[in-house]
């Protein structure tokens, strides 16, 4: 098959890619940045620097594509990136492309608890986007994801260098709502099932690690396998979203955006909506474990100049 993937360098992206490639597949890779992933070394893989926002250039590069899928996606707006750009706007641009080349499928990467009427734009523009693609007349599958983990994700990364930075951790709220951490092997896998064969066919399905654990917890359990444990304490969630205004000006990619500050604040366990459980061969099994979190562990250190938005901007 010949398979485009948008945010194919991203996290979940570049796991997605190297497994398609690995199966034999024709990748085409559509992400803004510069590649960073070893699988486009493959001669299964292209890569097309571009962005979801063109919509000519999604056309011309889906053409002769089998499926796709739609990974491209934020938690923070920054100038020219907004979720309504990317969420909606380049899902719709994405859907005019497969159904002009004629591609039957398309899957589409959301969150577990997108949905309409609340008061975050990122839950919004992610539940527009599911929208859009259920209307689209595609065969389609909408995995709503929960919190996605492994080197190079957000989750054990900020953890990691929040707790190599500060004797304290703030918890969200004053109430412990609980995660269901996935690995990212175990999403890459069920993402790639669902753009082969027939499986998953017009489904909407939550991707949710066997693990439900409440946050503390979390927190503690990397903080024994790096060993620093800091001591939590409860803050509340306005609190939070005062704090993310403030880093999501001073810090390239923050401890926590407000968009992460509202799914922590209401637990991310889970899905909304009309769901369809996934099948027992592709749901998640990797147990949120000292071995799964150090494996996906970055290396040892807190945050450095590098992160501040001035600095990366004067380098």
């Amino acid at each position: 098959m010949k398979i485009a993937v948008t945010g194919g360098t991203g996290f979940v992206g570049r796991h997605v890619v190297r497994l398609l490639a690995d199966e034999g597949h024709k990748v085409v890779v559509i992400a803004r940045g510069i590649d960073p992933n070893p699988a486009s070394s493959s001669g299964n893989v292209t890569w097309v620097r571009g962005s979801v926002t063109d919509r000519g250039l999604l056309k011309s590069t889906l053409a002769g594509c089998d499926a796709v899928a739609h990974l491209a996606g934020i938690n923070l707006e920054r100038s020219g990136q907004s979720f309504e750009d990317v969420h909606v706007r380049g899902t719709e641009n994405i859907v005019v492309a497969a159904v002009g080349n004629d591609v039957p499928k398309i899957v589409l990467l959301s969150f577990l608890r997108a949905r309409p009427g609340t008061s975050s734009p990122y839950h919004e523009s992610k539940w527009r986007a599911e929208e859009i693609v259920r209307s689209s007349g595609l065969d389609y599958t909408i995995f709503k994801s929960g919190v996605i983990y492994g080197r190079g994700d957000h989750m054990l990364d900020h953890l990691s260098k929040v707790l190599h930075s500060l004797p304290v951790f703030p918890l969200v709220g004053f109430t412990d709502r609980g995660v269901r951490p996935v690995a990212v092997a175990d999403a890459a896998w069920a993402i790639a099932a669902g753009l082969v064969g027939d499986r998953l066919s017009r489904d909407t399905v939550a991707l949710l690690g066997p693990d439900e654990i409440p946050l503390g917890e979390a927190v503690r359990r990397v903080g024994r396998v790096t060993g620093r444990r800091a001591r939590t304490f409860r803050a509340p969630v306005a609190f939070h979203r005062a704090h993310a205004v403030v880093l999501e000006k001073l810090m390239r990619i923050p401890p926590a955006s407000r968009a992460q500050v509202q799914m922590l604040a209401e637990g991310i366990v889970e899905p909304w909506g009309d769901i369809t459980p996934l099948p027992p061969e592709l749901a998640p099994v990797t147990h949120f474990s000292d071995e799964s979190i150090v494996a996906g562990l970055p290396p040892k250190g807190g945050f450095r100049r590098a992160d501040l938005t001035i600095c990366s901007m004067a380098s």
